[in-house]
């Protein structure tokens, strides 16, 4: 793709990309938690641009696969939208099938949710979340906290603050 100048010593952005090319980023759970998502594949895709208020992944999902541990964001909007496949919506509120064409929408502090790939085939989908500073993580199934440092960085620890 052809490349464009982001001014004097900023570094060089493609104008556009294929979504699938796009470098795919490592699951940062702690050992514990990681098991849980394998067979999940993020892609940034607002990164290679330089978007820095939102994140969007290209998330592809293979039978048995999670988005993420079941959690909720003290200060970031959540947004799905499923491009292929019939994921399982889970949220404290109970379950949902979805399919392509269906989106659904967190906003922060509200019910803790993730999506599980309990079909025989492949889900893809976009996943849109904003980068509020002093984000936190609750995971209300598990001994997690994730904190947001001031770098765009995220900590894991345990819920009483002790190091993973």
């Amino acid at each position: 793709m052809a490349e464009r100048g982001g001014g004097e010593g900023a570094p060089e952005r493609p104008a556009a990309l294929r979504a699938e090319a796009a470098a795919e980023r490592q699951s940062n759970y702690p050992a514990p938690f990681a098991a849980r998502v394998a067979g999940r594949s993020k892609r940034p895709l607002g990164d290679p641009f330089g978007l820095t208020n939102f994140g969007v992944n290209l998330t592809t999902l293979a039978p048995g696969a999670a988005t993420a541990l079941h959690h909720v964001h003290t200060r970031e909007d959540e947004f799905v939208y499923i491009l292929a496949g019939r994921p399982t919506l889970i949220t404290d509120g109970g379950e949902t099938l979805l399919g392509p064409g269906d989106c659904a929408g967190f906003p922060a502090g509200g019910t803790a949710h993730h999506l599980e790939n309990r079909s025989a085939e492949a889900v893809v989908l976009l996943e849109v979340g904003d980068r509020t500073p002093g984000d936190e993580v609750r995971y209300p199934e598990d001994d997690l906290a994730v904190r947001t440092a001031a770098d765009g960085t995220r900590i894991a620890t345990r819920k009483d603050g002790r190091p993973w």
